[in-house]
């Protein structure tokens, strides 16, 4: 089991390394990404790589080609808006479900993850907040208590993972999304259902705006 566990986390953490190449244009549109190459760099056997690859091609940053493999995908700024609107919707769905279905332990919860957060801001812990920035958006899905929205909405999440993490390196953004975090915990609360759909909108739609100032 133990084996296993190390083999799932030089996996992810191996995914992660090359996302970030991908996003920051270090791995550029038809780089291809070489099984063999790729596992004298990490120093590993060629199963953990197999399975960061398999995990670039589902976040759609890579993609198989007949008789060259896996080659880095260009993810063009249209698309990466069409992902960040789809985005945005799903989440609104998931917060109006939420208002007529979260649960006083779902609340609490809710709320005590927001507090986590805010404390990895004060420690500048960028990589923890993204994890947990993920978690809180995850405890809003719960809530929907629709395992269908829930589903696609976590797939979308996943695609966006990369883009995501590149805006998450700014204390004051982090203060700001956290405010918005903060507005929409109190409209779910209330019972706002219209506020905290468009609440939801907001907060996905500054994102994008932010991952796009850095690109340019």
């Amino acid at each position: 089991m133990q084996k296993s566990t190390t083999k799932n986390v030089h996996s992810a953490m191996i995914a992660e390394k090359l996302e970030a190449e991908i996003v920051g244009g270090i791995l550029t549109p038809g780089t291809k990404l070489d099984e063999k190459s790729l596992t004298q760099r990490f120093n590993v056997s060629r199963t953990p790589i197999r399975e960061a690859l398999q995990i670039i091609c589902s976040r759609s940053l890579a993609e198989r080609q007949p008789f060259r493999g896996v080659v880095v995908k260009d993810v063009s700024i249209e698309h990466i808006q069409a992902m960040f609107e789809a985005m945005a919707e799903m989440e609104a769905v998931c917060a109006g479900f939420a208002v007529d279905r979260i649960t006083e332990k779902e609340l609490a919860e809710l709320e005590e993850q927001h507090r986590i957060m805010e404390f990895l801001i004060t420690q500048e812990s960028f990589d923890e907040y993204a994890d947990a920035n993920t978690a809180f958006h995850s405890k809003i899905y719960d809530a929907a208590h629709n395992d269908e929205i829930k589903t696609v909405a976590h797939d979308i999440r996943l695609k966006l993972a990369p883009f995501r993490k590149s805006q998450l390196g700014s204390r004051s953004r982090l203060l700001h999304y956290n405010k918005e975090h903060a507005m929409i915990i109190d409209l779910l609360k209330c019972g706002n259902k219209a506020g905290a759909q468009e609440a939801m909108r907001l907060h996905l739609n500054g994102a994008l705006k932010a991952m796009l100032a850095i690109r340019q």
